[in-house]
């Protein structure tokens, strides 16, 4: 099975931009569809942002639309979160997630998940 670990996060002022990365290990990243998950503090975890095994469908929650970019390459074993123009309510552990997937399209329910990394943005 595959192994997820994510990377990136930080302490960033409103308004900024971060990239976080989710290395994958184990298994080929190009065998899952991938997403993005975040958790801030009291509050349950949400769907951000999801990517098809093939790159071509891409979907986002409302609430990143527009600020937030997901990519992957499957020659680095890598998914990327581009994130600008943050703001301080996307302060959250931020954790990559996969799924075997049954067609080329973007999944709702993973299987697979890393442990996190904590993005916090000042106001």
């Amino acid at each position: 099975q595959v192994q997820l670990v994510e990377s990136g996060g930080g302490l960033v002022q409103a308004g900024g931009s971060l990239r976080l990365s989710c290395a994958a290990s184990g298994r080929p990243l190009s065998d899952y569809a991938l997403g993005w998950f975040r958790q801030g503090p009291g509050l349950e975890r949400e769907f951000v942002a999801g990517i098809s095994w093939s790159g071509d469908s891409r979907a986002y929650a409302n609430s990143v639309k527009g600020r937030f970019t997901i990519s992957r390459d499957n020659a680095k074993n890598t998914v990327y979160l581009q994130m600008n123009s943050v703001k301080p309510e996307d302060t959250a552990v931020y954790l990559c997630a996969a799924v075997t997937p049954d067609s080329d399209s973007v999944v709702s329910v993973y299987d697979y998940w890393g442990r996190g990394t904590q993005v916090t943005i000042s106001s």
